[in-house]
């Protein structure tokens, strides 16, 4: 290492920054992050560094003297002028003091890492200057494995540890805080439960020691997303990293798998539309089984679990045997079509009013009425609705969408097969059959509030028209 990773402590102490800029803003926010006494020196700020000053959180000193730099904990060097910095370096080093210059790694003691904050617990990233762009990536996928609210479970251990040292005999006191940092404090807490882990703590400090049967499990119906997972929440890889067994079907893609623990089960449970390898009864008796031996189970399914992902029988299930159950939401198939076809689904004037349907139900209701909340003025997006392209269509145009209104055809969305396609209403189902269009797909149909519900008898405003991908069409 040619430089020391260290933490230097800020409460009570001064930190100057020289320059009233954007680069004295960049160093100001990071040291906003601190207790620090922030000394801003510049004769004139920008209106960001002018509201810091203006909310107390900051000290101006117009004029720079060597004076400023007596006592400062550190100093932070930014004016734009390449030799006006190194002339103020030159002071605050006879000053005594530890400098950072702006652009000049010639010229800094110490340099700032990429910091992935959960207050009191801070990771620091560096690369001594020569990777700043891989730093930054490390720096993400650790923002991605570490919950938000981690700090405030370390914050609440050190406000125990006294109550800890009191009532905990030292050979049971590591086991406890491995209980608290592993077990089920942690899970409750990330999971939003601090009241309820925090009482689990302080039962468990009175008692001397933690509880033996610590283990509970539970269930978390997880979204993946449509496909990429780049597009996956930073909780659902958490749950993914944190899950020691998970069911998963054909529609989830092998890279988010790979997100999970390398020693975390995995259990293909195969669903889809029309052929379930499991039936939905199995796939609950099996992740309740799982959660009662104390595992933590997650259900990983594609898009949003609370959208056409059968969550509610799963969760029910999962109520009726106590145990814990979340849910954690994705990106569903009708918000990942709208970014890949680059549009809204709803625009003033066009389309006020957003529908989810489905044109395949459960086994009592196989053929539902999906198109019936349609109409001027809506956009409604048909999930599993290939197979039933045709009634779709006919049912639309009964109901007066225009036979050449526009349909679009969102075909495995954010993976590397992605297709784009646009036809018309009347030519639906014929597009689908010729496009070889069997799973995957969303289907999006706008009908303007200004577009008036045709009045000739269905299908007599019939016209060809070609079919075109996506690349071949405007995006307005």
């Amino acid at each position: 290492m040619k430089a020391f990773p260290m933490f230097i402590r800020t409460s009570g102490r001064r930190v100057v920054i020289v320059g009233g800029g954007e680069q004295a803003a960049q160093k100001t926010r990071l040291m906003l992050k601190t207790d620090a006494r922030i000394v801003l020196v510049a004769a004139l700020l920008e209106p960001e560094l002018e509201g810091v000053v203006a909310e107390g959180k900051a000290e101006h000193i117009p004029a720079l003297s060597a004076e400023v730099f007596k006592d400062a904990a550190m100093v932070f060097v930014g004016t734009g002028c390449p030799g006006f910095d190194a002339a103020v370096h030159g002071v605050a080093k006879a000053m005594g003091c530890a400098v950072n210059v702006v652009d000049q790694p010639e010229l800094c003691d110490m340099t700032t890492p990429a910091i992935v904050d959960r207050d009191p617990i801070v990771v620091a990233i560096g690369s001594e200057g020569t990777a700043p762009v891989l730093t930054r990536d490390i720096k993400t996928r650790l923002e991605r494995t570490l919950p938000q609210n981690l700090g405030g479970l370390a914050a609440l251990a050190g406000r125990l540890r006294r109550s800890v040292e009191t009532h905990v005999p030292r050979p049971q006191r590591r086991a406890l805080w491995a209980w608290v940092f592993k077990g089920a404090p942690r899970d409750l807490w990330v999971r939003g439960g601090e009241r309820k882990a925090a009482r689990q703590i302080k039962t468990a400090i009175a008692a001397g020691a933690a509880p033996q049967d610590a283990a509970q499990g539970c269930v978390s119906l997880v979204g993946a997303g449509p496909g990429a997972r780049d597009l996956m929440t930073l909780r659902a890889v958490e749950r993914l990293q944190e899950a020691d067994v998970i069911f998963y079907d054909r529609l989830v893609d092998s890279e988010v798998l790979e997100l999970a623990r390398r020693d975390a089960e995995r259990v293909f449970v195969g669903k889809h539309v029309g052929a379930h390898s499991w039936p939905q009864e199995q796939i609950n008796q099996m992740i309740v089984a799982e959660a009662l031996k104390g595992r933590r189970v997650v259900r990983l399914k594609s898009g949003d679990p609370a959208i056409f992902g059968r969550a509610s029988e799963e969760i029910e299930a999962a109520k009726a045997a106590g145990v814990p159950v979340e849910l954690v939401p994705g990106v569903t198939a009708a918000s990942a079509a709208a970014s890949a076809l680059g549009q809204s689904l709803t625009e003033r004037g066009v389309a006020n009013t957003l529908v989810l349907a489905t044109g395949t139900g459960h086994e009592k209701d196989p053929l539902p009425d999906c198109t019936r909340l349609s109409g001027p003025g809506t956009t409604t997006a048909f999930y599993m609705s290939v197979g039933q392209a045709a009634r779709i269509s006919e049912s639309l145009m009964r109901q007066g969408l225009p036979a050449q209104a526009p349909v679009q055809i969102a075909v495995d969305l954010s993976k590397p097969s992605q297709r784009l396609l646009t036809t018309e209403v009347a030519r639906l189902a014929e597009t689908i059959a010729q496009q070889t269009i069997m799973r995957c797909a969303v289907l999006l149909v706008t009908w303007p509030e200004n577009q008036e519900a045709q009045s000739t008898p269905f299908g007599t405003e019939r016209r060809e028209a070609p079919i075109q991908a996506w690349n071949e069409i405007e995006v307005v």
